[in-house]
């Protein structure tokens, strides 16, 4: 059962139907909409009534909706056409679509080793771009996060895949003797 709002507007309430209007300058006031509901500010979406949901700048105990992650915005101007709009996820992905046509013609190693490296370069651009289009789903953090993990670690099985692996690790040979015996 979710906490109630303790702020929330209740029949009969008073002090609800007296609060004072922000005083940010970027707070938003709409009144004269057609179905008479009030927005006081961003934070105060209206409900299915036209009452404000919230009358506070606390976050609420329960999410309803989701934010846009940052830097989710078009990677250029508006006016460009759509591919040019989301470059570094076309990028990407055409790098993941070639390294999996190659490991599909029998140059496995090679071509997982470029899946991981378009990984590493999403992780990349969404570090040092401010604005990389659908590269960005959750917060700058946790997508170069999963990006660096995942490309990193693609990669580096890659190069140590059998037969005649390009990467040895010494200690990984003993780890897999002791655990098996």
């Amino acid at each position: 059962m979710p906490a109630e709002d303790t702020n929330a507007e209740r029949p009969g309430d008073a002090r609800a139907a007296e609060a004072p209007a922000p005083q940010d300058a970027h707070a938003a006031r709409v009144s004269d909409a057609p179905d008479g509901i009030t927005v006081r500010d961003p934070v105060s979406a209206p409900d299915a009534k036209g009452r404000p949901r919230r009358t506070t700048r606390r976050f609420p105990l329960f999410t309803r909706d989701t934010a846009r992650p940052e830097g989710g915005g078009r990677a250029a101007a508006g006016d460009a056409p759509a591919p040019a709009r989301q470059w570094p996820m076309l990028t990407v992905v055409l790098l993941v679509a070639l390294g999996l046509l190659l490991t599909s013609l029998g140059v496995f190693r090679w071509g997982l080793v470029l899946v991981g490296a378009a990984l590493l370069l999403g992780a990349v651009l969404r570090w040092t771009m401010p604005r990389v289009g659908m590269l960005a789903v959750r917060s700058r953090f946790t997508d170069i996060a999963t990006y660096g993990v995942f490309g990193l670690s693609i990669a580096l099985l890659a190069l140590m895949a059998q037969p005649n692996p390009v990467l040895e690790i010494p200690f990984l040979k003993d780890t897999l003797h002791f655990t098996v015996s």
